[in-house]
């Protein structure tokens, strides 16, 4: 059947964010590819756009009391979408579910092993939720499930010298007049005036320990209200350790760690499981140690365990666990919690879920799959990809690797440029249409990629020695100060084990920049969170005699109708909520009073709706200038000043991170050694060029630069490589190779150094 036969999916007339009514026609039962710079469109044409709306009319199939209680999606704006297929959106966001989730529970796969020792495990379980950790017939009791258990510094949460009156409790929630203070204070159990140094053992036991008690307390008034003590010690386990650490607001997460000490639990030793689940065994092994083996080796241990009886178990955990294999996640286990997967192992993770099912027709979105896949591993990724599309499926692709985009029989280019820059389709056909096009895409992949010939020496050595974390053999690298070091390998090879793992003892001041995302609201924007708008608002107000407080659309100057916010929401109950610009502001977010006030002139409306490429030509303060050069510098000229954070991507809150840490550093009197993990994640080829001038010009200025990384291009430009292997998992975890990038090519055991020989050839 040719494409016709299947049809196309139709968008007519796409305005979101910053699409221009962008018509096209996508082939059903395709791999179709989107390219263009970052902020060009493509995610708001894929999943803002095109999923977006799937969803939703799926979501109206429902009644209307069942959507109340789903995710919600806005009807895009577009003219019309037609032909859709359900949506399936594989992102790079990390898998949701708390402490309790594992790359097990995630995949189904700890399902399928409970299954098997129930049927095959000696002594027998009386059936296979007694094998779970996360129900009271299977889980440790002691630290219900979890693995690990919370020791608790009391000193960090009172102050014996004080009294309760005088704020003996730490915690801002507990602090004098709150409500929590209230209980305490108001229980009866204590003297508010006493210190608790002078309490006696029964008391020190009711304040710290005393699980459940009424009290009465007495209102504002005189009246009088019944309420529950509760202890210290249970009460802050309740508030904050059943609460996964990950999802915590950012004070919330510091009081824990400061608070909490979690260590391995003593009765389990960390497996989760109670005795029992941990007494039944199949050849030798219980069901946590083989929870902990890499997925290749439980793979053949899960086919050596076969007897006949339960085959089709086996064969269906066997390909699950072949597919997170052949993605490259062989060197996970299952029982490795899903917060701490990265967002490019998330979304693999995912895909596994979806390449056993039976459906078909299914429109598959994903964004951009190869983040975080060293180029050895590109290739099993295009394989599940052509198969989701050879089992009738169309696949929508969010990517920037030629290698991922090869694969396509489609190329859409977005573009010129980014932001109010882009928006529109500049290209669409195969990928050597795409490479002789004039695009911005058509011109990184045309271009010849070359290896640096006068890589520097450095100052002198920052020596790491025997590093055994995870899966590193007793490894010893030198990394060169005032020079650019890129770590390589494949995937699991132990490059983040070495670095993160060990550096921290050597270079306690390293400034790290890891992949973790920032979180944004509806208020936040690039200049609130940089810290450009302080000064901003002070050059303001003394430039027209007035309170800085007018220019914050937080603050005194924000419109009392959308409160600073520019958008009104509308809530329709069971519908979706409606958002509008706001009619008394125009969206502009101030009283009009303050829109009155001008700097150089301007006012802080126009100034917030400045891209930044144009504020670093109108900003002069001295203590923004800094941040605004370095969001430049890492690809965010194209970002608006008032833009919520809300709006923006993970790779673009990733580097506005970056941008404020090396702003921060700017004026750093001593070479700073700088730490970052894959920092071309979500960057186009035209910004990978920028972001290698930045790193270079960092380790010229004397800095000491190191960088975790994949892309070919940023190896190229290296001063010195740490190349680690040769595989995964236990396979790698060795040194491979030390020295400038011209010579791995001659290493043997390197994959990199044949992947890097491959690029330059090409």
């Amino acid at each position: 059947m040719t494409t016709a036969d299947y049809g196309n999916i139709e968008v007519r007339g796409a305005r979101e964010n910053n699409l221009r009514d962008v018509s096209v026609d996508i082939p059903k039962r395709r791999i179709t590819v989107f390219t263009g710079v970052s902020g060009s469109g493509k995610s708001s044409l894929v999943f803002d756009t095109i999923a977006a709306e799937s969803q939703r009319l799926i979501n109206e199939t429902y009644p209307a009391f069942v959507q109340n209680l789903m995710t919600g999606y806005g009807q895009p704006d577009a003219d019309s979408l037609g032909n859709l297929s359900a949506a399936i959106v594989v992102d790079q966001k990390k898998m949701g579910g708390n402490s309790r989730s594992t790359v097990g529970t995630a995949t189904d796969a700890y399902t399928m092993v409970r299954l098997l020792f129930a049927r095959l495990g000696t002594p027998a379980v009386p059936h296979p939720i007694a094998l779970s950790f996360n129900d009271p017939s299977g889980m440790c009791p002691e630290c219900e499930g979890l693995g690990d258990v919370s020791a608790l510094n009391v000193d960090e949460l009172v102050d014996r010298d004080k009294s309760l009156n005088e704020g003996a409790l730490r915690l801002p929630q507990f602090a004098v007049g709150q409500w929590f203070w209230s209980i305490f204070a108001q229980s009866g159990f204590f003297d508010p005036d006493k210190k608790l140094r002078d309490y006696t053992e029964d008391e020190w036991d009711k304040l710290l320990n005393l699980p459940e008690a009424k009290v009465k307390l007495q209102m504002p008034g005189g009246s009088a209200m019944n309420s529950t003590y509760e202890g210290l010690l249970p009460k802050f386990r309740r508030l904050f350790l059943s609460k996964d650490l990950d999802s915590m607001q950012p004070a919330a997460r510091a009081t824990v760690e400061r608070v909490a000490t979690r260590s391995a639990c003593p009765a389990c030793e960390g497996t989760r499981l109670n005795p029992a689940a941990l007494a039944c065994r199949i050849n030798g092994r219980n069901i946590a140690e083989c929870a902990a083996m890499e997925v290749t080796d439980l793979a053949e241990f899960v086919r050596k365990a076969d007897d006949g009886t339960v085959t089709p178990l086996v064969t269906a955990l066997a390909d699950r666990l072949g597919n997170l294999g052949h993605i490259g996640l062989g060197y996970l286990s299952l029982d490795r919690r899903s917060a701490t997967l990265s967002g490019g192992e998330s979304q693999r993770v995912k895909m596994v879920r979806h390449l056993g099912s039976s459906l078909t027709d299914i429109t598959y979105v994903f964004d951009e799959p190869s983040t975080g896949l060293h180029p050895h591993d590109i290739h099993r990724l295009n394989e599940l990809l052509v198969r989701l599309r050879d089992k009738g499926n169309t696949v929508l692709v969010v990517e920037h690797k030629a290698a991922v985009i090869g694969i396509a029989d489609h190329v859409i280019d977005m573009g010129p440029g980014a932001g109010s820059g882009g928006g529109e389709i500049v290209y669409q056909g195969t990928l050597d249409g795409l490479r002789a096009s004039d695009t911005a895409t058509g011109r990184a992949l045309s271009h010849q990629a070359t290896i640096k010939d006068n890589p520097r020496v450095g100052t002198g050595w920052l020596r790491i020695e025997d590093a055994r974390t995870h899966n590193l053999k007793g490894v010893t690298a030198e990394l060169p100060t005032g020079a650019l070091t890129v770590v390589t390998g494949v995937a699991g090879s132990g490059k983040s084990s070495l670095i993160h793992g060990s550096l921290p003892r050597i270079a306690p001041d390293a400034v790290f920049l890891d992949q973790s995302a920032i979180k944004g609201s509806r208020r936040s924007t690039p200049a609130t969170y940089t810290g450009v708008l302080e000064p901003l608002r002070k050059a303001f107000a003394k430039a027209n005699g007035v309170n800085a407080a007018l220019f914050s659309a937080n603050s005194a100057g924000a419109c009392p109708r959308c409160g600073g916010i520019g958008l009104t929401y509308t809530d329709l109950a069971f519908m979706d909520q409606v958002a509008t610009v706001c009619e008394e502001c125009a969206g502009k977010r101030f009283i009009p009073s303050v829109l009155e006030y001008r700097l150089r002139g301007k006012n802080i409306a126009e100034v917030l709706a400045m891209p930044v490429a144009e504020a670093v030509g109108f900003v002069t303060e001295k203590a923004a200038r800094p941040v605004l050069s370095a969001m430049v510098d890492t690809g965010l000229g194209y970002l608006t000043l008032g833009q919520s954070l809300d709006t923006l991507s993970g790779g673009e809150r990733q580097r506005l991170r970056l941008a404020i840490k090396l702003a921060g550093s700017a004026n750093a009197q001593t070479p700073q050694v700088y730490v970052l993990d894959e920092p071309t994640t979500g960057l186009h080829l035209r910004d990978v060029e920028q972001l290698n001038t930045l790193l270079d010009r960092l380790a010229g200025a004397g800095h000491t630069v190191i960088v975790i990384e994949h892309h070919l291009d940023v190896i190229c430009r290296a001063d010195w490589i740490v190349d680690l292997g040769p595989g995964a998992g236990h396979e790698g975890g060795e040194l491979v190779f030390a020295g400038p990038p011209a010579a791995l090519m001659n290493e043997p055991r390197s994959v990199t150094g044949d992947f890097l020989r491959r690029h330059l050839e090409c």
